[in-house]
């Protein structure tokens, strides 16, 4: 198969439509139409039907993506390996992270990445850390920081960094006790992101043999819009306790906090990898500074 076609069908796929996959990609949507009506002959399969907002892919189709995307996964990796030949090697490296990951090493990664390798490029992608596990064995990232990933047999994880979750609850609040046990928690209306979440799952499981049920006020999926809106008071949260730091809010105090337990609940920064994928020396140098960041 003519990777070209694949690469094209892949991008029409993401895209939905003809009309903007063309567009992504600068070339005619005649050209393009040709291009994957040969691939459908040469497969002897129909891939794409037109819906009433653009096309969708078929059985034959979703088939046919997964191993599209692995095969052109594999492609760029030859590709960056070959340029890995160089003294500073061109390239792209795809690293993906959780907000509050982003928020406190993103810009220290990218001074670090532009110092050691002047001529490649560095794509940061933020995201739940499920959505990030799941591009990153898709192939549209090369690494992640994920908070406790699920187990997957297709990545290697390695923890980094552990950290407590804490309450925190807005400064007008009464104040916190030192300690917040586990089963005093449901007395605190929360701002929490909606499952799947890593730190909703931290929970799930931490409160299950108690059963303790928490009152949910308001679901909100970004760490730094929850904690916005437990500054202005419409409740508490539970976060890792470097969120508030990297939030800035509990400096202007605006913010107070405590510790949740005994027992505590811990939570886990890990880097992923894909195991079955290459990794070149842009992914392998950007792993190494990684460990160092975050680890360190």
């Amino acid at each position: 198969m003519d990777l070209r076609r694949l690469e094209y069908f892949v991008k029409v796929v993401e895209a939905a439509s003809f009309s903007r996959a063309a567009i992504v990609m600068r070339m005619a949507q005649s050209t393009l139409s040709r291009q994957i009506g040969e691939l459908e002959q040469e497969l002897g399969q129909q891939l794409l039907v037109r819906t009433g907002r653009g096309v969708a892919p078929t059985e034959a189709g979703l088939s046919l993506l997964a191993h599209a995307r692995s095969m052109l996964a594999i492609a760029q990796h030859a590709r960056k390996e070959l340029l890995d030949l160089d003294a500073s090697p061109r390239g792209r490296v795809a690293v993906g992270m959780p907000s509050l990951i982003a928020l406190q090493f993103g810009g220290r990664l990218a001074k670090a990445f532009q110092a050691r390798f002047p001529l490649a490029v560095l794509t940061l992608t933020e995201g739940l850390s499920l959505h990030l596990r799941e591009w990153l064995v898709e192939g549209r990232l090369d690494v992640a920081v994920l908070f406790d990933p699920l187990p997957s047999p297709q990545l290697d994880y390695t923890v980094l960094a552990r950290e407590p979750l804490v309450l925190v609850a807005p400064a007008g609040h009464k104040p916190l006790p030192a300690s917040v046990p586990l089963e005093a928690l449901p007395g605190y209306p929360l701002v929490l992101p909606s499952p799947p979440n890593a730190v909703r799952n931290l929970l799930d499981e931490a409160l299950r043999p108690a059963q303790v049920s928490l009152n949910i006020a308001t679901e909100v999926g970004a760490a730094h819009t929850m904690l916005a809106m437990v500054a202005e008071g419409v409740g508490c949260t539970i976060l890792p306790e470097s969120a508030l730091r990297v939030s800035g809010l509990a400096n202007g105090q605006r913010l107070q906090s405590a510790s949740i337990g005994p027992p505590a609940i811990w939570n886990s920064r890990t880097l992923a990898l894909p195991k079955y994928r290459p990794a070149p020396r842009l992914v392998r140098e950007t792993v190494a500074m990684l460990k160092q960041l975050i680890a360190g």
